[in-house]
This record gives C-alpha cells, structure tokens and sequence, in this order.
C-alpha cells in the first residue's frame, strides 16, 4: 500500500475489504473511506483513511475533521468506524492520519510524545486538508488521549485551517500529569512500557520487514529512555505543555474529561483561563469515548461535538454558546471497589469555573484522630514509613481516577482523621487543598493525601487524592533534600473531584508516604511528623457547593453505532483496559512485597487475529526500599494465512540507593523463529526521585 496518493484512485466502500481480504465488497450507502498518502515537505508521505459521504458530488465541499495519532489506523477501523460514521453523516469528512514512524506511515518512529516532528508534520497535514477539492478549507481537530493532547498543542500553534477542536481525555500538563511523573514522581505502568511494542511492528496488512523497516523502526531506542532523562520538570516538559501558554490559545475549544480519567484537572483550568470561546463536560467514565463509555452512564458526547463544529466550521448558529459553559455529572456515594458499573449521581450546567457560590471548608486533624471544623490541641503524630502501601489498596495502577478497592487497608498504614457522622449531605465539587505541616528523619520522602467517604458500614471509598514530592517543596525544577527533622509546610492540592457525602457518613483525612505500585517509593527507611493543632496544624480545605437551582443538560443517550463485519473483539480483557493486580505476595519477614498485574486481549481484523498478552511483577520492599523494580513481559502475535509473526518485548527497571537501571530486549519472531533481537541497557542517577 506504498501507492503515490491512492486515495482518489482507491475507493474502499464500508464493510469488508475487498484490497485486504478478496472477500465481495458489501455495498451500504453511508460512507466510504478511501487511503491515501499525505506528503510532507522533507518527502516522507504519512498513511490517512479519509472517511466520507457515498454521495459525495464533485464540486462538493465538506468541513474536515481530524484524529491524529500513532494508534495505526488500519487495526483502529473497526474501533473507530462507528465513531467517524457519526460525523460523516453528519456532513463532515473524517480523516485518520498516522504519526510518521507508526502504522502505514513512512519515516522514523516518533523519538517522543508531541516531539517538533510531530506538530510540524500536523500543520503539513491540516494544510493539506484544507487544499483538498473536497474540503471546504475549515480543519477541526479530536482525539482521546494522545489525540486530545496534541489538538490542544496545535491550538497552541494555530494553522490557520484549524478552526476548533474537542479534547477528551487529555491534559496541558504534561510533567505533573501525565503517566510519566504524576504529581512529580515517577509512575511506570503498562502503556509506559508496551506502547513501543506496536509501534515497532510494520504496517498492516502486508506486515512488509527490510533493512528500512528494522533501520526506522525496530533498531531505535524506546522512548521510555528518553523519559528517564526527565525527572524533574523543566523545558523538557515546558515544549508541548500549555499550561503557561493559555493566552495563546485562540481557537475555540470543547474539553471532555472522566472523574475516573487522570486527565481531568485540566477542564476547570481551561474554562478559567483560555479566553477563546471554551465549553466542558466531566462525566463518571474512565478513560473511554463517552459514547461507549465504563462506568455508565453514557452520554452522546458526539451530538455535542457536531454542534460544536457546526458553529465553527460551518457558520451554523448551533445554539451552543447560549448554554452555560460546564456540564457536571456530580456523584453519589457509592461503594468501594471496580465492580461499580454504573456511577450514581445526576447532571447539571455551571456557568464556567471558578463557581462563584463555592465555599471553602476546613476541617482540621484532631489530637485523638478526629476532624472537626474547630482546631485541636497542639500535638505531633508519627508514621512508619511503609513503602508497599496501596498494593492492596491501589486498584488499577494507571491513575488517580480508577476505582479502588476498600481503602481502608491502605488506611491501616496511614494517619487517618475521621469527622463525626454528618448531620446533613455535603456534596464538595473542585480541589481540595491539604495543608501540613511535615517532617522526615530522611533526605527524601513523598506525602500522599487522600479524602475518603466513610459509609456506616465501615467500608471506605475513595473520594479524591494527590502527592507530593517532597523535595519538590519550593521548586519542581530545581528540587532540595530535605533536612532531616526540619519541620517545613506542604500546600498539596489534590486532583479535580466531586462527591456528595451522605448523612451518617464520615469524612475522612488520610496521610501516608506511599502509593505504590503507582508511584516509585523513596529509597530510605524513615519516620515522618505531622503536626496537629492550631490554626496551621493539619487541615484540609474543602470547596463546598451550597444547594442551588440549576438547569439540567439535556444529553442525548448514544446511538447504536453501524460495525465493520470483518473487524471484532475476541477478547477484549479487563474492563479498565490496564493490567490490573490480579495477585499480591508478601514475605513479613524480608518485607518483600510483590503485585502481580495481567492482562490480554485479542482481535479479528481482516487479515488475521491478534493476540496480546502482557504481564507485570511490581516488586518493593518495606524494609528496604530502594530495591523496587517493575518487570513487564508483553508479546504481540498476529496469525495471519500460512505466517505468524510475534513481537515481544521484555522490560525490567529497577533502583538503588542512587540509580535507576533501564533494561529493554525486543524480539521479532516469524513462525516461531527469532529474526531481529536488540537489547538497551541504561544507569541513570535517582534525581530526587
């Protein structure tokens, strides 16, 4: 499929593939997609499925809308068929592009995330868009994850076709943020260490392998080594990150976050300062589309987006603009643990953020573990460093957002402050602010906060939470070890959270030094301090939401979505869509404690079926815990007619007292033979981690 644009030479009407599978093409009257090969200004052509109208007329001209990411488009089209036919019935065109180095696309694998590469490329593409005879000349711009990232880094940049965008699931910070060094500690978890596994395979269907293929792709150095460089925020970071650039954004944005996503504090920073015209929703889903969304309940988020577009890219006066800015799903108790599937709450509109009727309520640490709103007695609480707390406790190691188990096994290691049973519900909606005062007896030391509902039944569900580095406390550039038994203050704001607390429950303050196997421990035994009592002894801030009348969004509930019949899920794997902890082993006497995550999933696509499997052992110890290490096995296999082709990679980082160790073997192997093999071995310094 290395044709010079095959896209008006190749028309590929919906259903099976005719090129792939010399199967009879099955004729529906909705779409067609044609593939096509964009040139870039140094030659190298990227591979884009163009999804339009059947009834397309010459002369015709369209809006484009665009999903740009390394996810290889042709494995994605049964996912995301149902998803573009929406907007192509909707009159728009839809364009799946491959970064360069990924999928169908020629080049050199991307060396990063949202690398100059990447974005130049993307303005060559949105050019090319708006040039076609088929194109109006107006670009927007979607994506989930990857895809919602770099839409508001072109924001950013401002191609002029680029008219507007809708971002779901995605964040402007990408050093706290994102899955590298959330709350400025490093995480690894398994989209860290797998996502070059696909990224290195050829192309679909054809699978082709040469000196070219292993030169660009399989021979280079994973990207998890140049995120090992990074450790501290700094310009690394800064390149793609929005976070300081909101003035500079100035095409008009819709943002879609998940209160069990880890990218939603972005959306109230958006709505408060990017002066663009900018419109939110925050649902109780993970990291999914809205539509097709865990936990329920699902939403047609796509209606909203069309309408969105409309405004922008069609001139259609939508109505949009005049209905407040923010669309919150406020959440109900509910229990602990991932067997939730349906979130309880209810909807409704704010005009933006901040919300002016908010109000701040501390409560404070009390001397006998209470939380009160009226300050205690003045004393000092001590903790134990338990560096494997949160593997029972943890659920899902992606984020802050999954759903976890019970926390109170997480709160038999932690300082804990429990409220009096509430006289009446409390529903909070913001970020909480923790404000301590600490100390360690060692150099280096994490804190992690979190707020917990209480039910009477005793079972503990988790609210909301964050970390904080502790040498991080005046600069995360330029952090400082701390000085043992120097009393110091934290101002640690959580993570963007809503809950209704109900009467008779309790509030809960917890305090620890770990969350593990999300976050890397720090390496040295120790007791840390807490300060209790007065004013500024330890309290937690709470942004409260009086009672108000206010109206409600009135989502659409989704649309059955037409599929591709050649194109389906054999197994699709945990729910989460991460390896979860499906094991967990401890030696009281070493102090060894060892979290075993799987997960595997297998596809059928057109030619063949696809396996992947993939493995984790998360390994601390309480006693020791500068031996951590994570070690993931993940192979890929592909059964296609008379061949199978496997690609595996096995990645294994480990720490000491003053390093980290980063070893990456892949391996290629057709019909069980090994073809290709490469190995990276790295020591890079512990840099206040």
């Amino acid at each position: 499929m290395k044709e010079k644009l095959i896209g008006l030479s190749t028309l590929i009407i919906l259903g099976a593939y005719a090129f792939l599978n010399n199967k009879e093409v099955e004729k529906i009257s909705v779409l067609s997609i044609r593939e096509v090969m964009i040139p870039m200004g140094d030659g190298i052509k990227l591979a884009a499925d163009l999804y339009l109208p059947t009834n397309i007329s010459s002369g015709d001209q369209l809006p484009v809308l665009l999903e740009y990411t390394p996810y290889r488009k042709n494995d994605s089209r049964g996912s995301r068929y149902g998803l573009y036919s929406y907007f192509v019935t909707k009159g728009y065109v839809v364009a799946r592009v491959d970064i360069r180095g990924t999928g169908n696309s020629e080049g050199r694998t991307i060396p990063y995330e949202y690398s100059e590469i990447e974005l130049n490329d993307c303005d060559s593409v949105i050019a090319w868009l708006a040039k076609q005879n088929w194109s109006n000349g107006k670009v927007g711009m979607f994506g989930i994850s990857w895809g919602g990232f770099n839409s508001i880094q072109m924001a950013v940049r401002k191609p002029p076709a680029l008219k507007a965008f809708v971002a779901l699931m995605a964040t402007e910070d990408l050093y706290q943020e994102d899955v590298h060094y959330m709350d400025g500690i490093i995480h690894i978890d398994s989209w860290m260490m797998s996502n070059d596994l696909s990224n290195a395979m050829p192309g679909a269907p054809e699978f082709h392998m040469d000196e070219e293929w292993l030169r660009n792709r399989f021979d280079l150095e994973p990207s998890m080594f140049k995120y090992m460089e990074q450790q501290r925020d700094g310009p690394f970071w800064d390149r793609a990150s929005s976070r300081d650039k909101y003035d500079q954004i100035q095409i008009p944005g819709y943002f879609i976050g998940g209160w069990y996503d880890g990218y939603r504090n972005s959306l109230p920073r958006m709505l408060e300062h990017v002066k663009a015209p900018v419109k939110a929703i925050i649902g109780p889903w993970d990291h999914y589309f809205p539509h097709d969304a865990w936990p329920e309940p699902k939403i047609e988020w796509r209606r909203e987006a069309v309408r969105w577009f409309d405004k922008w890219l069609k001139d259609i006066d939508t109505g949009i603009l005049d209905e407040p800015r923010f669309a919150v799903f406020v959440r109900d108790w509910h229990p602990p643990g991932p067997g939730v599937d349906k979130i309880r709450g209810y909807w409704r509109w704010e005009e933006g953020w901040p919300i002016e009727r908010s109000l701040k309520r501390t409560f404070y640490a009390m001397k006998d573990h209470g939380l009160s709103m009226e300050p205690s007695k003045k004393d000092t609480h001590r903790l134990v460093y338990k560096p494997s707390v949160g593997l029972e406790g943890g659920g899902p190691v992606m984020w802050w957002g999954n759903i976890p188990p019970d926390q109170q096994r997480m709160d038999d290691y932690s300082l804990t402050y429990d409220s009096q049973p509430l006289d009446s519900a409390i529903e909070i909606l913001g970020m909480p602010v923790a404000f301590l005062k600490v100390s360690s007896d060692a150099s280096r030391a994490n804190w992690v906060v979190r707020i917990c509902d209480v039910s009477p039944d005793g079972s503990v569900t988790q609210v909301g939470g964050a970390a904080f580095n502790g040498t991080h406390r005046n600069s995360a550039r330029d952090p400082e070890d701390l000085i043992p038994g120097k009393i110091f203050p934290l101002e640690i704001e959580l993570h963007f959270t809503s809950w209704v607390f109900p009467k008779g429950h309790r509030i809960r303050l917890s305090i620890n030094n770990a969350q593990w196997p999300m976050l890397w421990p720090t390496p040295y035994s120790m007791t840390t301090s807490l300060s209790i009592g007065g004013v500024d002894g330890a309290r937690v801030e709470l942004p409260v939401i009086p009672k108000a009348d206010r109206p409600v969004p009135k989502f659409q509930l989704p649309n059955e979505d037409p599929v591709l019949s050649d194109y389906s899920s054999v197994n699709s794997g945990n729910v989460s869509g991460y390896a979860e902890i499906k094991s967990i082993q401890r030696d009281e006497q070493s102090g060894d404690a060892i979290g075993i995550a799987t997960n595997t999933t297998s596809y059928r696509y057109p030619w063949g079926i696809e396996h992947f499997e993939e493995k984790i052992e998360h390994r601390t110890s309480d006693i020791n815990p500068a031996e951590t290490s994570v070690i993931g096995t993940y192979a890929l296999t592909i059964n296609l007619e008379g061949r199978k082709i496997r690609m595996e990679q096995n990645v294994e980082l480990k720490s000491d007292l003053n390093n980290f160790y980063l070893n990456f073997i892949r391996l290629f192997k057709v019909n069980e033979k090994i073809l290709h093999e490469k190995e990276w071995n790295k020591t890079f310094q512990r840099d206040f981690q």
